[in-house]
């Protein structure tokens, strides 16, 4: 091989007496030795910057698999070079298709590179790539859900895109991932209410679903007060004529006039998203055309509802897997809105060539229509089924029968003459399910159909099927008062047969025996004696039970009990006649379309559709606030700034200019399309214009107003900047407004979070003198401020050495996986809660302060520090009521008043984790916003120190042996071997305390955990060539993996 030559050359030296000399073939065993350096040598030329090299390696790697090598700990290192390449190609397919492979390899190891690649291709040129980076997102959650933070972090930068190729994708993977997390839905709404049109099918129903469950908690119910409903909802949309008259100053008054005029007004976004979706109902899609009807049916007033309904009945051409599902809805929707269907009825005529389950279902469609006007020709159509072959229809027929002559008492005496007939027929099952309905429709009205009653004593003879044996005995039985001559005698030849019958027939045999006895004791207590002696000796020993019960009951003993006074109360009382109902009734709480809605069961992954909300939400978490470096002085460079996006949103133009165009010619063109679709749906053209012109006019006053607003506020900023400052900032600016204007809002915020710890590492506190330097850096003035050439602080992530040095080559990300490892501070030192853009303002880190919460000794004390940036007070600080797994339990801090621009707060919360790393969820709130965040622990900060001897160090960490004990060997680096390094390391990854030891070379740690004091003791031995081993004692074998994990990750960095 002559790349093994090249490599000793390139190392600078040859080949020794020490190591192996390398054969011609990759296989014949040449190239192996015991040196296992040359192994450890594969990384190195996998991580070289030469192909030559790397080939070499792939080949040996090969050559060692195929004689049965173990080389599982290259598979990184192997993945990296090979899905690093194609991540970078010029081709977007290829891209895309590299990442598409990587993220369908599911094997742990590799979940670092997944993440660095997905979040790479989040920011791709290419919309495919971006695509694509969504769709790999719910594969990596389901091989690592711990990935779940940073994940939401990509899904939300992409969620910011303006494509319509993403949209679908990337709301698919919030469903996946964090479909309660609905914060980040609020500022992408509307843009994605837009978008749904153009998006690709599979998209549109995947949207539509989500946005189905958001509109129920931000939305009040459009059928409360629906008499109250204002005729025209657009009015309320664009504004009325006379608001705008009367001038901005009476908007106020107007608005608080309006909900004792009218108490419901629908929501403007309410409204936008019932317009959007409605043009959906053509879609050649039947997916699409189910879930817009889903929506409407959910969500729209009962006034429009009807529109879905003429799109259902086009589905029912389809394939007959199409109607099923369709009619499944239907049969669910004319339960609750019948006057939807009832102008296409023949529609749901049943055809000889359906399916069984079709016809079923078309007939359960039919009887949910059926009223006193349409009932003839229903019944009419019930008569023509009843002739068929297939023996379960004529079935269900009977019984749809049934329940119309329930709902409809004009009918009742006609369907029951007409089951009557059906007694006389050749099909013994259609005489059996006759028999029944029968019964259950005479229980409305015994005293009148007496004859029925005897024409049904005389089928005992013939029917042989139990139910409908046994629904004739229980009639006999019931109303015997009224065939007193008749019901002896079928008792007789019941009894005849007992021993031959069915179990469910035998108690009806019991039942009639003893409400003979309590009302014709002369004739039948013979009779009634002999049934009960045979019931005794039965096999089946309910029916045993059950003759014992009677007799007691009916027949009076010595003692007299109690219960034989009233045995004809008892057994005779008067029983409500059954409520036939559609089995349809009860499967709207499902969300129509879902699996769960067709099988009538909660399928694993179904969403619960929220109820509606009381109060409405606050419906400005939905304006996307334009930032004031955005916005340009300049309308005629604004226009021209527009025709980019356009243009290279088609192709591959620019990193982020496809996906995040201006927000503020974003809202433009939303309102100009709310506008144009608007004014297709009012009455009248030409008022709907004037209406358009003075909507359009009071938003331009508007938008003028707001802008000079921004202008004044923009200088008083500049005032605050130090003069030495002055000609950055306006070289800045220039080069800023020179730019392209659809750059990518989601990238500013992005680097500001980068950027952003190192300027809090560096923050003096409030009180010193050169806190407004630190003020320099302000929402309003991010145009003045260049970010430092220094590679900014990713999250830490748990990597492996090994690992984290294989990574280091990889060139998929700008931030390095292990210089954030390198630093520790007293516990985890202060991580971002709330970013200030994300916050409006504020601004919210936390601290984990490893001193004993007063309220309860059980809990993590939490430093929660406040910091306000903008320029208006913050009022109302405090903890919403946050939704916990179990066990995990909050103390919120006092609420915090006011906090002034530029001020900042500590206050303390405790948090009971209950031992686990689960992360608490919570809001944080202010009089007009609600935040959600959550704080997730470490697991060294769920313990505190115990201080013990030597002695009770050991004897304790002798009952903690076996599986509660967790060792790992590791490799000391030379800067990790002073024992002040050590303490400091282990005691900034776990809150323990150290333990006294006779030796030099060993370290121990005690612990307890806090909500179940459970010891947890950490002992390292080291060795003088840098070889030790962590051994971790706990009852908690969870926590003890975790923290040993932590503990070599800080060791060995």
């Amino acid at each position: 091989m002559s790349a093994a030559p090249a490599y000793s050359e390139d190392k600078g030296g040859s080949a020794g007496p020490g190591e192996p000399e390398y054969g011609h073939d990759p296989a014949s065993g040449g190239i192996f030795s015991s040196d296992y350096k040359r192994h450890d040598d594969l990384k190195e030329m996998l991580d070289t910057n030469k192909d030559s090299l790397k080939l070499e390696a792939m080949k040996r790697i090969v050559a060692m698999i195929a004689r049965g090598k173990n080389a599982s700990d290259l598979f990184p290192a192997v993945v990296k070079n090979v899905a690093c390449k194609n991540i970078e190609d010029p081709n977007q397919l290829i891209r895309a298709s590299a990442l598409r492979v990587l993220s369908s390899i599911r094997v742990p190891i590799i979940v670092p590179i997944m993440m660095l690649a997905i979040k790479e291709a989040a920011s791709d040129m290419s919309p495919y790539v971006r695509k694509t980076a969504a769709h790999a997102i719910p594969k990596l959650y389901s091989l690592d859900s711990d990935q779940k933070d940073q994940l939401i972090e990509v899904i939300e930068k992409l969620l910011a895109d303006k494509t319509t190729l993403v949209a679908g994708s990337v709301v698919m993977a919030f469903e996946e991932v964090c479909p309660e997390r609905i914060d980040l839905i609020h500022k992408n709404y509307r843009k994605l209410c837009n978008l749904l049109i153009d998006v690709e099918e599979w998209g549109q129903v995947v949207i539509i679903s989500m946005l189905t469950r958001y509109a129920r908690t931000q939305f009040l119910s459009p059928t409360q007060n629906e008499s109250l409903l204002e005729e025209n909802p657009e009015k309320a949309f664009y504004g009325s004529e006379e608001d705008e008259a009367k001038g901005p100053g009476s908007e106020a008054a107007a608005s608080s006039a309006l909900p004792a005029r009218k108490p419901y007004v629908m929501d403007p976004d309410h409204r936008l998203l019932l317009r959007n979706t409605k043009p959906l109902l053509q879609s050649r899609s039947a997916a699409v055309v189910m879930a817009v009807a889903q929506l409407y049916f959910h969500l729209a007033p009962k006034a429009e509802v009807g529109v879905i309904a003429k799109a259902l009945v086009r589905l029912l051409r389809s394939h007959s897997e199409v109607q099923y599902v369709v009619l499944q809805n239907v049969a669910t929707m004319s339960i609750k809105r019948r006057g939807m269907f009832e102008p296409y009825l023949k529609s749901f005529y049943i055809r000889s060539t359906d399916p069984t389950q079709i016809k079923i279902l078309k007939l359960e469609v039919l009887t949910n229509l059926a009223n006193e006007t349409n009932i003839p020709t229903v019944l009419r159509e019930f008569q023509t089924y009843i002739r068929s072959m297939d023996k379960d229809f004529v079935a269900a027929t009977i019984q749809a029968i049934g329940r119309c002559a329930t709902n409809i008492g004009r009918v009742r005496d006609t369907c029951l003459n007409g089951l009557v007939q059906l007694l006389s027929n050749r099909d013994e099952l259609v005489v059996a399910e006759s028999v029944v309905v029968i019964k259950k429709l005479l229980q409305m009205q015994p005293a009148q159909h007496g004859e029925i009653i005897k024409h049904l004593a005389k089928l005992t003879d013939n029917i042989q099927v139990p139910m409908a044996r046994a629904s004739i005995l229980w009639l006999i039985g019931e109303y015997c008062e009224h065939v007193p001559r008749i019901a002896p005698d079928v008792l007789r030849k019941m009894a005849k047969s007992f021993t031959a019958e069915e179990d469910i027939v035998k108690l009806q045999v019991i039942n009639l025996a003893a409400k003979l006895y309590l009302t014709n004791s002369k004739q039948t207590k013979l009779l009634t004696q002999y049934v009960l002696s045979l019931a005794k000796y039965d096999q089946n020993y309910d029916i045993r039970d059950r003759a014992r019960f009677t007799r007691q009951l009916i027949v009076p003993s010595e003692q007299g009990g109690a219960l034989s006074r009233h045995a004809k109360k008892l057994f005779l009382a008067p029983k409500p006649a059954p409520v036939l109902e559609s089995s349809f009734k009860d499967r709207d709480h499902f969300q129509l379309g879902s699996l769960s809605h067709l099988l009538n069961a909660k399928a694993t992954g179904y969403q619960e559709l929220p109820d509606w909300p009381e109060e409405a939400p606050d419906p400005s978490v939905r304006n996307v606030e334009v930032p004031e470096w955005t916005k340009c002085s300049n309308r005629e460079k604004r226009k021209e700034k527009e025709k980019p996006f356009y243009s290279d949103s088609e192709g591959e133009s620019g990193p982020t200019e496809s996906a995040d165009s201006d927000p503020e010619s974003e809202s433009e063109s939303d309102s100009k399309s709310s506008s144009e679709s608007g004014s297709g749906e009012s009455s009248s053209e030409s008022d709907n214009k004037d209406q358009d012109e003075d909507g359009e006019k009071g938003r331009s006053s508007e938008s003028e107003h707001s802008e000079e607003e921004g202008k004044k506020r923009k200088m008083k900023k500049r005032k605050k900047v130090p003069e030495g400052q002055e000609g950055g900032s306006s070289s800045d600016e220039g080069s800023d407004s020179s730019s392209s204007s659809s750059e990518s809002e989601m990238t500013s915020e992005t680097e500001e979070e980068q950027v952003e710890p190192a300027s809090w590492r560096k923050k003096t506190p409030p009180s010193s003198k050169s806190a407004p330097a630190a003020k320099e850096i302000s929402l309003l003035d991010l145009e003045d401020f260049t970010p430092p050439s220094v590679q900014p602080v990713s999250p830490p992530m748990a990597v492996s050495t090994s690992l984290a040095a294989d990574l280091e080559g990889l060139t998929l990300t700008d931030s390095p996986l292990v210089p954030s490892l390198l630093s520790p501070v007293l516990g985890v030192g202060r991580q971002e809660l709330l970013h200030r853009v994300a916050g409006e303002g504020l601004a919210v880190d936390y601290t984990f302060s490893r001193q004993p919460f007063s309220g309860d000794p059980h809990m993590v004390s939490v430093h929660i520090h406040f910091s306000n940036s903008s320029d208006t007070p913050i009022k109302g600080l405090h903890v919403g009521a946050p939704k916990l797994p179990a066990g995990i339990s909050i103390q919120e801090f006092p609420e915090i008043e006011s906090l002034a621009p530029g001020e900042s707060a500590t206050a303390v919360m405790g948090i009971n984790f209950c031992d686990s790393t689960q992360a608490a969820n919570f809001q944080l709130c202010t009089q007009t916003r609600q935040f959600y965040v959550s704080i997730q622990p470490p697991v060294g900060e769920l313990m505190a120190p115990v201080f013990m001897s030597e002695n009770e160090f050991k004897k304790e960490q002798g009952k903690l042996m076996g599986m509660n004990e967790i060792t790992e060997k590791l490799t000391l680096p030379d800067t990790c071997r002073s024992d002040h390094v050590v303490v400091q390391k282990v005691t900034a990854t776990a809150n323990l305390g150290r333990v006294p030891c006779g030796t030099s070379d060993e370290y121990r740690f005690a612990g307890r955990t806090l909500t179940s004091g459970s010891l947890v003791l950490l002992t390292l031995d080291a060795q003088p060539a840098g070889a030790a081993q962590l051994t971790v004692n706990s009852e908690k074998m969870v926590i003890g993996t975790m923290l040993v994990k932590d503990v070599v990750q800080a060791l060995t960095q």
